[in-house]
C-alpha cells in the first residue's frame, strides 16, 4: 500500500512564499526575467516536487542540533538556489505522510538560528 505524501507550509514559511509569489509576479507583469527572486522561487517548488517524489530527500538534521522554537523531533534541510535553505518536518501514520515545511530563509538566518559562528 501505497501512503499519501503531503506538503504543508505553515508559518514563516508560508509567510515567505506567499511574499516571494507576491514580488514574482510583479516582476512577470514589469517583464522580466530570470531574477534570483524567479530563480529562488522555482528552486522551492522543485525541491517540494523531489520531497512529494521522496519526503526523507533533504539532509536529516541530528536531534541535538534541531532548534526548540520548531517544536518537533525531526527536522530537515533542502539547499536551495543563493544558498536559501528550507526546513521541513515530517509526520506520518499508516495512511499518509505528511511534510511540513516550516521555515524557508537565506544563509545568514541559517546560520544565526542554528547558532553556528563565522570562521
Amino acid at each position: 500500500m501505497n501512503r499519501k505524501i503531503r506538503i504543508i507550509m505553515i508559518n514563516c514559511a508560508d509567510e515567505e512564499f506567499k511574499k516571494l509569489n507576491t514580488l514574482v509576479g510583479e516582476q512577470l507583469k514589469e517583464r522580466k526575467e530570470n531574477t534570483p527572486e524567479m530563480q529562488l522561487l522555482k528552486s522551492i517548488k522543485q525541491k517540494i516536487e523531489f520531497i512529494r517524489n521522496n519526503p526523507f530527500y533533504g539532509d536529516n538534521i541530528p536531534k541535538k542540533l534541531i532548534p526548540r522554537e520548531y517544536g518537533v523531533d525531526n527536522l530537515w534541510r533542502v539547499e536551495l538556489s543563493q544558498f536559501w535553505r528550507m526546513l521541513y518536518t515530517i509526520k506520518g501514520d499508516q495512511i499518509e505522510i505528511i511534510c511540513f515545511i516550516l521555515d524557508i530563509l537565506d544563509h545568514k538566518n541559517y546560520d544565526k538560528k542554528f547558532k553556528y559562528k563565522k570562521r
